[in-house]
């Protein structure tokens, strides 16, 4: 009976110990979330130690406004003090993803985590290339699909390619076009997510249907994260630019072709670049296409076939192809990236009117590819000169032309800028107000022949 009561004691007790030091935990919590979403760091600091020591797996706050805290430390300390806030906020990371690896929806956090931790590294100064190459590579082997951070990705390859210019790597520049098709598939992946989005967005505006603020305040997350893959995009093409030289790409790929020839991601993946390069007039582009078509006949492989004949000057043969790498497409983004590529081809062959159809039909299944609208306009800017019969109506058709580029500034926010210099500029070329009262053309509407075939209106004075 004497034990019985004795337990029993000893059981409330702990109880009240628990129960006590839960009620710390969670006033300490609160205390310290406070001062830090107001960016009172000294005061949160104290309060913040204590839960993340006495309950660590309590609140992901710990973690989130942590990475505030200890930020600020390093930001305004020095020497030693500066030095151990930053050990603190690596070991931060490592608690953060032992707690907390999942969001409050149940989301895999771990590649995104990581990504961050990686990029403070980079920051501070923490680690060498190769430790944080480390943790990028364990980001986006284990969790791809959180790690999307634009310049995460962009500073992953950054460092891979690093590796490979430092004497001591053993990173082969085979191993650098490979990551960096691992990465600018990835950037395209992220792009298409954010770009059907955006494009439903789209068109609700086009056909008046209404759109909640939540939908706007989506449509400028949207708009935002596609500038940012863009740039970073770019950023990373401007790194392999110097290294993915015809020069350095036949003799790899006509090395390498007869122990990749049956496999289809490596055809595909090396034509691609070729064509990217301008490198499709060698031979091995003709041995590398026909080698992809004949083992796994596709959208892309169509897509080169057209090319190839393009070059030949079998221009239907090449437009028949086209068309099958179209019907062969699944994706519509992929559809419209395609079509808007055949376009191009079309425009450097001036072949203007087929150009802009195929532009319309990239738009088509892509209404915020910006870019097509700016193709048209380029298209009609070239023909002024052949497509008016008089100065005035020569001038005029870059009124065309810069309605265009406003359409590529209203729908693409990634070269809203661009497309809105270039509207100006073809503005600045079409009949000024003199121009307009002397020739007696106010509000009055012109048709342009040719193969444009569109009306303009003169604005009125």
């Amino acid at each position: 009976m004497k034990k019985i009561l004795i337990s029993g004691l000893l059981l409330i007790f702990s109880l009240n110990i628990f129960s006590q030091s839960n009620e710390d935990c969670f006033s300490n919590l609160s205390i310290f979330a406070e001062y830090a979403k107001v960016k009172n760091y000294n005061a949160a600091y104290e309060p913040w130690l204590k839960v993340k020591a006495q309950c660590p797996e309590l609140n992901s706050a710990i973690y989130i406004y942590g990475e505030r805290l200890l930020k600020n430390f390093i930001k305004i300390s020095e020497g030693v003090e500066k030095d151990k806030y930053k050990e603190d906020l690596l070991a931060l990371y490592n608690e953060w993803l032992k707690y907390f690896p999942k969001s409050k929806s149940g989301k895999n956090e771990t590649g995104k985590i990581l990504a961050i931790k990686a990029q403070s590294m980079i920051t501070y100064k923490l680690a060498n290339n190769q430790a944080i190459y480390d943790v990028y590579d364990e980001a986006f082997n284990k969790d791809p699909k959180s790690f999307k951070s634009p310049k995460g990705l962009y500073n992953y390859f950054k460092i891979y390619f690093n590796l490979y210019k430092e004497n001591s790597s053993n990173v082969s520049l085979e191993e650098v076009f490979e990551k960096y098709e691992d990465l600018s598939e990835k950037f395209e992946f992220e792009m298409e997510a954010y770009t059907s989005k955006l494009d439903v967005l789209l068109k609700k505006e086009e056909n008046n249907d209404p759109i909640s603020s939540r939908q706007l305040r989506n449509k400028k997350v949207y708009e935002v994260n596609m500038v940012a893959c863009n740039t970073y995009l770019n950023n990373l093409n401007a790194i392999i630019a110097k290294e993915s030289t015809c020069e350095n790409l036949i003799p790899l790929y006509r090395k390498n072709f007869d122990k990749f020839k049956s496999d289809a991601v490596w055809l595909n993946r090396s034509a691609s670049r070729m064509d990217s390069k301008d490198c499709s007039d060698d031979p091995l582009f003709v041995e590398l296409v026909e080698a992809l078509h004949d083992l796994n006949p596709s959208a892309n492989s169509a897509y080169y076939l057209g090319l190839l004949n393009d070059k030949k000057g079998e221009t239907k043969l090449a437009i028949d192809f086209y068309n099958e790498s179209i019907a062969l497409e699944t994706s519509s983004l992929k559809k419209a990236k395609t079509l808007y590529k055949i376009a191009l081809k079309f425009k450097k062959s001036r072949q203007y009117s087929q150009s802009r159809k195929y532009a319309l039909k990239a738009l088509g299944f892509q209404p915020s590819m910006g870019k097509a609208y700016l193709l048209i306009g380029n298209l009609y800017a070239s023909s002024a000169n052949k497509c008016g019969t008089t100065q005035f109506m020569k001038r005029s058709i870059y009124w065309l032309a810069a309605k265009e580029a406003k359409k590529a500034a209203s729908v693409d926010a990634s070269i809203r800028k661009t497309a809105n210099k270039t509207a100006l500029s073809y503005n600045g070329r079409a009949p000024s107000k003199t121009d307009i009262f002397s020739e007696a053309m106010s509000g009055k509407t012109i048709s342009i022949k040719c193969w444009i075939g569109k009306k303009v209106t003169v604005p009125a004075l």
